[in-house]
């Protein structure tokens, strides 16, 4: 099909499954990890439009895109990139949904000491927020500094670094309040261990199946939900580096060129400016989708380009340390 003939398809008319897809096999493994541990809990799974877990269902919504290669090619169009597009990206999503399933399934948010260590699960969930990447109160795993979105994520983040097959979590987080935390996740997992889940409904929310919407109108209101995240305060200092590409020109995109320069830029700004390597991999990730939106390309030596970009990107990484509230849509 077209992309024009998928957009005008609906959802419900797609007829998708998750059988022999690279989700199955990532569930596989982490299914492994979760018998290994000790926990009985094997959490359902179902297609839908996005990535989620509903409050009160331990199971796991996954993107219809996530079906087929197709599909995954299309949301790289219109989105610039596929949420858990690799293996290793959809293994970590999935160790971070299977920790809100596995907080639904034996009730944990209702305990005391849960509360005492990650928050409130009432509280509010926020349309956006504001975290502080210099911080140490949370784990890194996913982007965005996504546990400092709500104590449930923050909960979700915590256990999918504990999950993870031969973690050194103990190691890497020395002398970080966050180690309070995985001490208490592991803690809580030998707890719960061997134990049959509180809740074990297979309820499907917002299935694939019964949405009646078409891809085009999908990806509309995905589209306006992010606009206002375009990171264009820096497109200025980004053209001065690069250029536009000219018609019959066959310059190398500038996108191209900072993924094939990438380890080497990583390298020079952690040892330069001894930042998490988190925040670095976020702003080059940013600067990468960036320079694709604008179509630049290079348009000097490589040696040049590579000396001017650094500079852009340790300013970046200054401006966004001194406001230390950069905005995200969840």
């Amino acid at each position: 099909m077209s992309d024009a003939e998928l957009l005008r398809t609906r959802f419900c008319d797609l007829r998708l499954t998750l059988r022999n897809s690279e989700v199955e096999r990532s569930l596989r493994e982490i299914r492994r990890g979760l018998q290994s541990r000790g926990l009985k809990f094997r959490p359902h799974v179902w297609l839908s439009e996005e990535w989620f877990s509903p409050d009160g269902v331990p199971g796991i919504a996954v993107p219809f895109y996530m079906a087929h290669p197709r599909l995954q090619r299309l949301e790289r169009r219109f989105m610039g990139e596929v949420e858990g597009g690799n293996f290793n990206w959809l293994t970590r999503i999935l160790r971070h949904e299977i920790g809100h399933a596995l907080d639904n399934a034996y009730r944990l948010r209702r305990r005391k000491a849960w509360r005492r260590t990650f928050g409130r699960a009432s509280r509010p969930y926020p349309d956006i927020y504001r975290p502080r990447p210099a911080s140490r109160d949370f784990v890194l795993h996913l982007g965005h500094w996504y546990a400092q979105s709500h104590p449930t994520e923050d909960f979700a983040e915590t256990f999918a670094v504990w999950l993870q097959p031969r973690a050194r979590w103990r190691r890497e987080y020395q002398g970080w309040q966050a180690l309070r935390k995985l001490e208490y996740v592991d803690k809580l997992m030998a707890q719960i261990g061997g134990r049959t889940p509180l809740v074990d409904n297979e309820d499907l929310i917002e299935p694939l199946s019964d949405n009646t919407s078409t891809l085009g109108e999908h990806y509309r209101r995905k589209r306006a939900r992010y606009e206002f995240d375009k990171p264009d305060a820096y497109d200025l200092r980004l053209k001065r580096v690069f250029g536009k590409q000219r018609k019959h020109g066959r310059r190398i995109p500038a996108s191209t060129f900072l993924r094939q320069s990438r380890p080497q830029l990583e390298r020079l700004l952690m040892r330069r400016s001894r930042l998490y390597p988190y925040l670095v991999h976020h702003v080059l990730r940013t600067v990468i989708r960036r320079c694709r939106e604008l179509d630049l390309v290079l348009d000097t030596s490589k040696r040049e380009a590579k000396r001017a970009v650094l500079g852009v990107l340790e300013r970046i990484l200054i401006d966004t340390l001194k406001r230390d509230r950069e905005r995200y849509a969840l």
